[in-house]
């Protein structure tokens, strides 16, 4: 099966899976999951339910159990929407990447709380249009005589495109 088919497949899934687990599955065990993803093998016989979970170790393996519960209603929830030949076995893998994340923050922030309590106080946003602002003092010349400048400009363009023998209703010619 080509790649683009299996993605597709796997979105199906994903969507299929999602809203069963948020509207249809009556299992108490079963809260705060969000599904990430699905991978499906090229032969359309296995799909891996990839899930975050929120809450703490023992309420995360609570909720993987109701999950793998109720497999049997979620595959047949994507045999009435999907057609294929097989339907996928369903298996669920808590997927780390959120975790991950937050864990990151967290250290990323600690950093930040130990460098201001150092005294090297990092700027937390560095923002691009002062450096504009630098360059453009540097230059030596004034703001104001930048805008004069591209008024001149601005002026001497519209000078070339007509000649002055020209009435203001006609159209410019061309010499």
């Amino acid at each position: 099966m080509s790649a683009r088919r299996l993605l597709k497949a796997a979105e199906a899934i994903r969507e299929v899976v999602s809203m069963a687990i948020l509207t249809e599955v009556r299992d108490p065990r079963v809260q705060n999951v969000t599904v990430l993803g699905v991978e499906v093998t090229p032969d359309m016989r296995e799909a891996k339910v990839l899930v975050s979970i929120m809450g703490s170790e023992s309420q995360q393996r609570t909720v993987l159990n109701g999950l793998q519960n109720s497999v049997g209603f979620l595959q047949s929830k994507i045999a009435d929407r999907i057609e294929t030949r097989y339907v996928p076995r369903l298996s669920f893998v808590m997927d780390e990447g959120v975790k991950k994340s937050v864990a990151v923050q967290q250290i990323l922030e600690q950093i930040a709380k130990e460098r201001q309590a150092k005294g090297k106080e990092q700027p937390a946003h560095h923002d691009d249009d002062d450096d504009i602002d630098d360059i453009d003092d540097q230059d030596g010349i004034d703001d104001q005589d930048d805008m004069d400048l591209e008024d001149i400009d601005q002026d001497n363009e519209l000078g070339d495109e007509t000649s002055g023998d020209e009435t203001p209703g006609d159209p410019p010619r061309k010499i």
